[in-house]
């Protein structure tokens, strides 16, 4: 028994990857030995001998307590450096930077520019209102007084008589200085050429941001370019009176001009009224012969209708405001002259006096109450308008390198939004103008 208590008292458990065996001591102390087998060297084959750096795993090792270890390096990344190359012709330019830099100075500029002119605009309605209503009431009264001292002279009422003419004498003087600085100015004109400066600097904000929007590189032509468009609008509307004011009665109506002046394009183009043929037998870029025979067909209905018709109605109107600037202050002289003869042997003072200030009230009220002077402005923007369309059509006409120009079907569409048309109802209108058809005008607008 003794024996097979021996013999049991190792007891072994063998595995294909470990054995374990207990032995019990004399002592009631149980001795654990953990055998584990060798692991087999990990070996990587690249395709390249790997530098020290990129070898990431090495030879396990066994300790002396009988465990493997394995000693795995961390490897410290090193951010690469960027870089960024600069081609000659690639995304970025020095250049293209600071032209970019100075279109959008100029765009704060263009928009400062906006909000002066909308707030003028409104100041210089006011003025109209203010002084229109101003001078009216003090004429009428003014005429009022001038009737009477008429029935105070009847009655012999010498104070009141003498009151009353002092008044209306003064009333009607005062009112004639105002009708000639009013009518030298012309507020309705002059607030409705800063609601068309407005419009035209909103006009050429929009242009620069489109020209942002899509052209990635500006150049310093673009540059200048708009530095020159906002230089002609700055000298076409003024800002200050006293200098620089445009002329309100000129001898004879001209069109505005907002733009810059591109030379003697008008000569060239009655020098070359015929289609470029040596460039335009195949369609490039948009152009055909087809196209610019239809275009000058358009200027020529621009110039024999459009522009004709406003000139026309211009100088009508100019005329018109002319007379009734001219009566206003003269009327309220009058008055006052014959408000200071009242209480004299004659008693038709008095009666010219009431007559011409209630009739100059009446001429300012259609002067400026009509707002003639703007009507004028009117007429002077619309037939700018049409100059400036007949020039952009004939300078791109003059360009006989066809590739340099703007595409020709981008042109033809904005030609006829220009003139509230479609692209179909302006080759109508060209067709009928080349068999002398024609008894519209170009422009559905205005």
């Amino acid at each position: 028994m003794a024996s097979l208590l021996q013999s049991s008292s190792v007891l072994l458990f063998s595995s294909p990857c470990s054995s374990i065996s207990y032995n019990y001591c004399s002592s009631n102390r149980i001795n654990a030995s953990i055998s584990l087998p060798k692991v087999p060297k990990i070996r990587l084959s690249p395709s390249k001998k790997p530098s020290r750096d990129h070898h990431l795993v090495e030879e396990p090792k066994i300790g002396d307590d009988g465990f493997t270890k394995y000693s795995i390096p961390i490897k410290k990344v090193v951010p690469a450096p960027i870089t960024i190359s600069v081609q000659e012709e690639g995304i970025f330019n020095v250049d293209s930077s600071m032209a970019t830099a100075q279109l959008y100075a100029i765009l704060e500029a263009v928009a400062d520019r906006v909000e002066m002119h909308n707030n003028i605009g409104e100041q210089r309605d006011n003025w109209n209102t203010l002084l229109l209503n101003s001078i009216n009431m003090i004429t009428l009264t003014a005429a009022t007084m001038a009737g009477l001292t008429l029935a105070a002279g009847t009655a012999g009422a010498g104070g009141s008589l003498l009151a009353l003419k002092l008044s209306s004498t003064l009333l009607f003087s005062a009112a004639t200085g105002m009708l000639v600085i009013m009518n030298k100015i012309q507020p309705s004109q002059l607030a409705e050429e800063q609601r068309n400066a407005t419009k035209l600097f909103k006009q050429l904000q929009r242009e620069v941001q489109t020209l942002l929007t899509l052209r990635r590189r500006p150049s310093e032509d673009d540059v200048k370019e708009v530095t020159e468009k906002v230089s002609a609008l700055d000298k076409a509307y003024p800002l200050p009176l006293l200098g620089k004011m445009i002329e309100k009665f000129p001898k004879t109506f001209e069109p505005a001009v907002w733009w810059p002046e591109k030379g003697n394009d008008h000569h060239q183009f009655q020098r070359n009224n015929k289609p470029h043929h040596h460039t335009m037998k195949r369609n490039r870029n948009g152009w055909s012969e087809e196209l610019e025979i239809e275009m000058r067909q358009i200027v020529e209905v621009l110039k024999s209708k459009d522009t004709e018709d406003y000139a026309r109605l211009g100088s009508l109107g100019l005329k018109i405001n002319k007379t009734l600037a001219i009566s206003g202050p003269l009327l309220t002289g009058i008055a006052a002259v014959g408000s200071a003869f009242v209480g004299t042997n004659s008693s038709w003072a008095a009666a010219v006096a009431a007559a011409a200030g209630a009739l100059a009230a009446t001429v300012n009220t259609l002067e400026h109450g009509g707002q003639v002077g703007m009507v004028v402005e009117m007429y002077r923007n619309c037939a700018g308008f049409f100059k400036l369309l007949e020039e952009s059509i004939e300078s791109t006409l003059n360009e006989s390198d066809v590739e340099k120009r703007e595409n020709g079907e981008m042109f033809e569409m904005k030609v006829a939004l220009q003139l509230g048309r479609s692209v179909s109802e302006l080759r109508d209108l060209a067709k009928r103008s080349s068999l002398s058809e024609l008894d519209e005008f170009a422009s559905k607008l205005f």
